[in-house]
Formats: structure tokens, C-alpha cells, sequence
């Protein structure tokens, strides 16, 4: 059965990339992760776009690459953890594919990023506060846009991305 888009989203940490290339891998589709895209065109990455440019401009970025890869067919998204902070990408991650949100335990994400220098939101800050901030912040907005809802609990990538394709198949 022929796949449409499937897009990724959840919290930061919560295993978008890797189960993403399972999932691609799985479905025979193209794998893209949005911020990796953002990185390559802007010759920097992340940290470095929200240092010098600011979480607003970093977010025009994001905007701009989810309207191009949205567009694409036969494609596996791996989205940023904010991606559902603007409408316009809520919309067009809905209108162009099915909305996955990996649903990850509190402690698990708090746990992954911890000391990761390649999270902007997290640098200087206290991971569990920030964490709580920023989940409190998207909760509601990842469930609203997703078609399908995965917990991830402790499972490993693999075993996730098949529960995705059961889902997507039903």
C-alpha cells in the first residue's frame, strides 16, 4: 500500500531522527530531518543560529524549509521540537501527510538532554525546569496536530517505527 508523508513531531529528545529512519526504511520512503536542512543551508548549526540570530529568525528558517519538504511526496520528516509553535507549520504538516507525535516520558527526554550542547533551549538552563516549560508550552498543541499518537515509553527505535507503520496501515 503506497504511503503519503509522514511527519514527526514531539519534544525535543524524544527520538524524531532515529525512529524517522527506521520509519523511512520501513515505509521504502525518502528520510529527511528538518533541522539538519536548516543547518546545511545556513553553512552553521543550530546553537549557532539562535546565538547569533535569535530564536525568531531560527524559526523563519524552519518555517520556510517545512513549506518546501512538506511538499514533497513519499517523504519521512523528522521535525524540530518547536515546529508546532507556528499555525502556518501546524497547518501544512496536517494538510500535506499524516502527524505523528512521539510521545515521550517526561524523565526520558529530561534524561537525553541533559548536557546536550546541541539543544539552544536547554544552554545554561536546568533541563527538568526547562523541559517542564516547554512541554507545558506544546502539549497541547503536538496532540491537536497529530493524526496518530505513539508513547514511546522505553522502546526501542526499531520496535516504535513498526508500531508507526501498524497505525498507518489501520
Amino acid at each position: 500500500m503506497p504511503h503519503r508523508n509522514v511527519f514527526l513531531i514531539g519534544m525535543m529528545a524524544s527520538g524524531k531522527t532515529t525512529v524517522g529512519r527506521h520509519l523511512a526504511r520501513a515505509l521504502k520512503l525518502d528520510f529527511v530531518d528538518s533541522d539538519s536542512v536548516i543547518e546545511d543551508r545556513a553553512g552553521a548549526d543550530i546553537p549557532w543560529i539562535f546565538d547569533i540570530e535569535g530564536e525568531e529568525k531560527f524559526r523563519d528558517r524552519e518555517e520556510k524549509v517545512i513549506e518546501e519538504v512538506t511538499r514533497r511526496h513519499g517523504v519521512v520528516v523528522a521535525t524540530g521540537g518547536g515546529v508546532v509553535l507556528r499555525e502556518v507549520n501546524r497547518r501544512r504538516l496536517s494538510e500535506r501527510g499524516t502527524v505523528v507525535y512521539l510521545n515521550a516520558p517526561f524523565e526520558s527526554l529530561v534524561t537525553r538532554a541533559r548536557g546536550n550542547t546541541r539543544r539552544p533551549l536547554l544552554a545554561g538552563e536546568d533541563a527538568r525546569e526547562k523541559l517542564s516549560e516547554l512541554m507545558n508550552q506544546r502539549g497541547d498543541l503536538y496532540a491537536q496536530t497529530a493524526d496518530i499518537e505513539i508513547r514511546t515509553d522505553e522502546r526501542s527505535p526499531r520496535t516504535i517505527a513498526e508500531r508507526i507503520v501498524a497505525s498507518l496501515e489501520t
